[in-house]
């Protein structure tokens, strides 16, 4: 069986301007790649192309070795819901509903159950009650990251995913997201301004000039 779990090829795109084209790459199982650049590079719409959210104007994306962008939009459906975990910049949890509950909906979706050690590893066992506008912007990032990771995916795309944080909880989250990929055969790709968090992963790459290099 391929240990490719993601390929793109020839990718393009632009909006009132070419964004950047001609952009290769590959992710193997129990891999983990940053892609670092400037502001307005083209980081997260890269990452939103590979996470099947945007489709490319020229190029293939295939996940598991089928061509995402010449499938079903229910396909395309299924495949987010039980096989990617996104991570977005904006976390999209429920406001009036507590940690637990929004950590949940994850589970329910996917027909997982909560993972508490991951809760505990994230240090939000002692949020889980409360109700998330009553969260810092750290704990609801880490609940934000516990629902993602509590689908099990096979691949997470993680769009500044310590951000927000400070090192120290910033060092504990990237912690639990390799480890999650090591323990279960899934794979990272995460976009970063942090050099520090990039050179935790196994290749790094950097988006400039409208080009995608490994370095």
């Amino acid at each position: 069986m391929s240990k490719i779990l993601l390929k793109a090829t020839n990718i393009a795109h632009s909006f009132d301007y070419q964004l950047f084209s001609d952009i290769h790459i590959e992710l193997q199982k129990q891999e983990s790649i940053a892609i670092l650049g400037r502001s307005g590079s083209g980081k997260s719409t890269l990452l939103h192309i590979l996470s099947t959210f945007i489709q490319p104007n020229r190029g293939q994306v295939e996940l598991f070795g089928k061509d995402i962008y010449s499938m079903s939009q229910d396909k395309i459906e299924a495949i987010r819901r039980y096989d990617l975990g996104i991570i977005f910049q904006a976390h999209y949890l429920f406001k009036g509903m507590t940690a637990q509950e929004n950590i949940e909906i994850g589970t329910i979706l996917s027909g997982e159950s909560i993972d508490n050690k991951l809760i505990k590893q994230l240090e939000i066992d002692e949020t889980m009650n409360q109700k998330i506008g009553e969260l810092s912007g750290g704990q609801q990032q880490r609940v934000s990251i516990a629902r993602v990771l509590s689908k099990k995916p096979k691949i997470i795309f993680a769009d500044e995913p310590t951000g927000n944080l400070d090192k120290e909880t910033a060092d504990i989250v990237m912690k639990v997201l390799l480890e999650y990929i090591k323990n279960n055969n899934a794979s990272i790709i995460l976009v970063t301004h942090d050099e520090s968090m990039s050179k935790l992963c196994n290749k790094k790459y950097k988006l400039e000039n409208k080009k995608l290099e490994e370095f």
